[in-house]
């Protein structure tokens, strides 16, 4: 005979593992990766994904089920976002824990940026310090749109798409930092090799606007 202690746990670990279900797909993943940069439609985020528009709704169903996302009608379009900072807190937390526990991840990042000669000669907390301290120029090459919705202060905004064409906007003789959504993000590796093949000393950060707000830094809006 089932006790209501019982049914109690077993009610209370169902709640649970919907959270676990929700996030248990590598688009959704993906997704959320996404919505920690900013509000976006449906049709952005499927193109960045690299979805259909109706398997990223179908994705983002089952995220705002879940109570991960929120949805909101902007004219034509529907826009998502995180449900709040929380949802950012667990995926960085996370990513943090498969780091941690799955030598897959280093692996295959460290393999991809091997081939690409982008792997970062800078400790990160040197890296990181120089950045705080305005010491280099820091490059945000992100969508505008995402620079706009939270960026690191001070940064500017050049999407990697524009940075040959807005090349001679940097300052020469300064050591330029580029950093894009965060770790697993390939723009700013992209952005170092365009920087470096004209012969800009450049270095790519890792951590993007989430590892920021999650280390306690103010980050910057634009108006």
């Amino acid at each position: 005979m089932t006790t209501p202690a019982r049914r109690f746990k077993d009610t209370i670990y169902e709640q649970f593992a919907r959270i676990g279900k929700a996030v248990s797909a590598p688009k959704r993943l993906e997704l959320l990766d996404l919505l920690c940069q900013g509000p976006r439609t449906v049709e952005s985020l499927a193109g960045q994904a690299a979805l259909s528009v109706a398997n990223a709704s179908q994705h983002l169903r089952i995220l705002r089920t879940a109570r991960l996302v929120d949805a909101e009608k902007k004219g034509l379009y529907v826009e998502y976002r995180l449900a709040d900072e929380a949802v950012e807190t667990f995926y960085v937390a996370l990513r943090g824990l498969a780091e941690a526990r799955l030598g897959e991840v280093e692996r295959v990042t460290r393999e991809y940026l091997d081939a690409r000669g982008a792997m970062e000669p800078v400790e990160s907390e040197e890296l990181l310090r120089r950045v705080r301290k305005g010491e280099v120029t820091v490059l945000d090459v992100r969508p505008v749109e995402e620079y706009r919705a939270g960026h690191i202060p001070g940064a500017l905004s050049v999407p990697v798409g524009d940075l040959k064409a807005r090349i001679k906007e940097l300052p020469r003789g300064r050591e330029v930092v580029a950093y894009c959504r965060g770790p697993y993000c390939v723009m700013a590796v992209e952005a170092v090799t365009i920087l470096r093949a004209r012969g800009f000393t450049a270095h790519r950060m890792e951590q993007g606007v989430p590892d920021w707000r999650a280390r306690g830094w103010r980050v910057a809006r634009a108006r």
